[in-house]
């Protein structure tokens, strides 16, 4: 059994040793599925025992009568923070509710379907709350634990919320850990629970809770400092159950003061389980490899033992590639397991080929995209889980290739959010929801409201509501950034001027650039929308900004502001070009600047290797993206990507092992090598125009909002490309003009010759190509 002593930099020597309030937007933007005041009839209610400011665990009770078991029953339920769900004892929600908030002020509320799970007469609901009571990256605190619900039953309202509810914090959790405590960006605390203190079988409905206080109630539905109480957008997590680690661990084990090593399938986010047989107050501590991911402390989780065998699971998720349980000597381990959740949404997308290193890339990215997914798009699932958009950017054009429409929710509730939270002033910010962070990133806000943000949510799913619902609060933003007297963009600073990890950056040149994107998807969405005198205004804009841009920063042979002293920003070369700003004149002189120059991070080296694509230049593009990618896709202990282009130091900002922005290859090899593409919002019709470059065979699906594009392509002496057209698309056929004598279906066809390749439109349904 492979169990070895583990030593985190001194950690586990320290467990050994101690075993600005924006705006209210409301009234000008209003809330989707918002219940204010009188639609609820529950009251927010809490326990009557003081409880701890933050870290705080709730167990609430209530039991009723039912008579009709065929009606439909919904619950209606909100906490601050988390909340686990049973009825008549059987877990029917593993970690409820979502971070606060929808808007600075707001709350959000699940409604869990019921129906059919109620018996003929007597039924309870238990539930257990975890309050953070801490800011973070991705929570707005509302100070206040409580929990409001309400059960009905078709247009019957069976129970609600109130006094006659029984509330008692829960005495198994302790409010405080000894040291680390997990770093500041995350509102989650270290989860520490005494089985000594434990209320065996609260949740059960035969459980005598007559010694339990009523709750009490504290607000009703809309007061503050909840507020509007706004319906979950997203589904409740994907629940895989529980498994066996991987590396077949053999139990019953006596320990001698071990530290156990569990072989995780992939970095996931998981609840570690426990069953051990032991003496009481033995300290078990159960962490991941990523307990300092980024450099930062992470959660941890400790488990004080009581008397005999005893089962636990620790219910906040932590990530890793391992997990690691540490256990004192002369405590048996009988079993350990872990359960892993997620996001609900399934991987229907794939991309072969016959390069491994391009199949493993897109593998990787695709699990970096899984693990950085929950109640928002984040950075990184460990050091900050914060929904920076920037990444977001990114992790949307991964979705629509790798993803079901499940994920779509995702983004549209990250759009929501960030223009919800705009400031008077009309300036967005990320990461949010926040309650600890204010500072506006230009550069990545600019990539959130421009062409490959929100445009590119729209253009894969054809949402056109939620552009007109957001399409103002743009026009706001863009109206910030004013036009220097040279018709190039003036920087604004912002919080925190970023513009990339990494040396060599012309910051002037990158926001220019970004400007221009930003005016780009502000102008198509005009177009959407109907708003043609605004659509033409903004393209007369970009026509004279363009002019300006290339007369500022075009040095003869590649782009560079003028007081920028450091080598060419490689970065810069790649953003013109997907901005549209560089002509084909230059591409040429780009070209070769990309060839020499490596600065960019894996988050620009998307744009720089997508312009490659775009210029022509497939092969080259592929080479760097191996080389660029090589060292963390042929990692063999790792799964996931990461933030810089080596681990720890040889990383950037911290250097977590599982960063979002660095999947960006999987959108290119669907996109640009298969080739499949939208050409009009939400695939009405769509193109495959493959760029294999020295690939000889590639096969792709994109489960697309019309259903699955399947494409397969072989190329060598004679082209072959088989493709599945879903139902009520047309697909354009983009076939190398190297090749002759194109047959469709076994009969020659005509096709119209497009530069360097012919083309052909086919409708629905399966369709096989050759050419010589």
């Amino acid at each position: 059994m492979a169990f070895k002593q583990l030593f985190f930099g001194g950690f586990i020597m320290i467990l050994l040793a101690c075993q600005s309030s924006p705006e209210d937007r409301s009234a000008a933007f209003p809330l989707e599925g918002s219940a204010i005041g009188g639609s609820w009839k529950a009251d927010w209610i809490t326990a009557q025992d003081s409880l701890p400011e933050k870290n705080a665990w709730i167990a609430y009770r209530q039991s009723f009568i039912n008579k009709n078991i065929t009606d439909s029953v919904k619950l209606r339920i909100a906490v601050d923070s988390k909340y686990w769900l049973y009825l008549n004892g059987e877990l029917v929600v593993f970690e409820g509710g979502l971070k606060r908030g929808p808007t600075p002020e707001d709350t959000y509320y699940d409604e869990v379907d019921l129906t059919g799970k109620l018996k003929q007469g007597q039924n309870t609901l238990a539930i257990l709350v975890w309050y953070f009571g801490k800011e973070g990256m991705s929570h707005k605190s509302s100070g206040r634990a409580a929990l409001i619900a309400e059960l009905w039953q078709g247009n019957r309202l069976v129970t609600q919320t109130d006094t006659g509810w029984k509330a008692i914090p829960h005495p198994a959790y302790a409010s405080e850990s000894a040291g680390p405590q997990p770093n500041w960006r995350l509102p989650e605390s270290n989860i520490v629970f005494d089985a000594r203190k434990d209320i065996p079988n609260w949740e059960l409905p035969n459980f005598d809770d007559t010694d339990w206080p009523s709750a009490k109630t504290i607000g009703k539905a809309g007061s503050e400092p909840w507020n509007n109480l706004v319906k979950r957008p997203i589904p409740f997590w994907k629940d895989y159950g529980y498994r066996a680690y991987e590396n077949n661990l053999s139990f019953p084990f006596m320990s001698t003061g071990d530290t156990l090593s569990c072989k995780l399938p992939h970095n996931a986010q998981v609840t570690p389980y426990l069953k051990v047989r032991a003496a009481p107050g033995h300290r078990i501590t159960m962490l991941t490899d990523h307990y300092q991911g980024g450099s930062a402390y992470n959660m941890r989780s400790e488990y004080i033992t009581g008397d005999g065998e005893q089962a636990y699971e620790s219910l906040g998720w932590i990530n890793g590639e391992m997990m690691y349980y540490v256990i004192p000597k002369g405590v048996e381990v009988l079993d350990l397991q872990f359960r892993e959740t997620g996001y609900n949404t399934e991987f229907l997308g794939s991309f072969e080929c016959d390069d491994v290193f391009y199949n493993r890339l897109w593998q990787k990215a695709l699990r970096t995209l899984y693990v950085t997914m929950r109640d928002n798009y984040m950075d990184c699932p460990d050091r900050e889980r914060a929904q920076w958009w920037g990444d977001e950017v990114l992790e949307s054009g991964e979705a629509f290739y790798a993803l079901d429409r499940k994920s779509d929710l995702l983004v549209r509730k990250g759009i929501l959010e960030l223009m919800y939270w705009q400031r008077a002033d009309s300036t967005i910010f990320s990461p949010l929801p926040t309650g600890n962070w204010d500072k506006e990133l230009p550069g990545q806000m600019l990539a959130s409201v421009g062409y490959y943000g929100f445009w590119n949510y729209y253009w894969h799913t054809g949402d056109l509501e939620t552009l007109r619902k957001i399409y103002d609060p743009v026009k706001n933003y863009m109206g910030v950034w004013k036009v220097k007297s040279d018709g190039t963009v003036m920087l604004r600073e912002g919080g925190w001027t970023w513009g990339d990890w990494g040396k060599n950056k012309d910051v002037p040149l990158l926001m220019n650039t970004q400007y221009y994107m930003a005016l780009k998807g502000q102008q198509l969405m005009a177009e959407a929308l109907g708003k043609a005198t605004e659509a033409e205004t903004l393209k007369a804009k970009m026509k004279t900004f363009k002019v300006a841009f290339n007369k500022t920063f075009w040095q003869h042979d590649h782009y560079r502001s003028r007081d920028y002293k450091g080598k060419t920003d490689d970065r810069s070369q790649g953003l013109a070009v997907v901005a549209g700003l560089a002509d084909p004149d230059k591409f040429e002189a780009i070209y070769h600047t990309l060839q020499t120059q490596m600065h960019a991070s894996p988050y620009m080296e998307k744009y720089i290797l997508e312009a490659l694509f775009q210029m022509g230049y497939a092969d080259f593009a592929l080479h760097r993206m191996k080389k660029r990618f090589e060292k963390m896709v042929e990692h063999p202990e790792m799964t996931t990507l990461w933030e810089g282009w080596g681990i720890g130091a040889e990383g950037f900002g911290g250097g977590t092992t599982n960063h979002a922005w660095s999947g960006g290859g999987l959108t290119l090899l669907s996109q640009y090598v298969a080739g499949i593409y939208p050409t009009d919002p939400g695939y009405e019709t769509f193109q495959i125009r493959p760029q294999l470059g020295f690939l000889k065979n590639v096969q792709a699906t994109v489960p697309s909002i019309r259903g699955k594009i399947r494409v397969t392509i072989q190329q060598d002496d004679t082209f072959r490309m088989s493709i599945t057209v879903p139902q009520e698309t047309t697909a354009t056929v983009f076939i190398p003009s190297k090749y002759k004598k194109i047959e469709q279906n076994g009969r020659e066809t005509p096709a119209t010759l497009y530069g360097e390749y012919f083309k052909i439109e086919v409708a629905s349904g399966e369709h096989v190509f050759k050419a010589r």
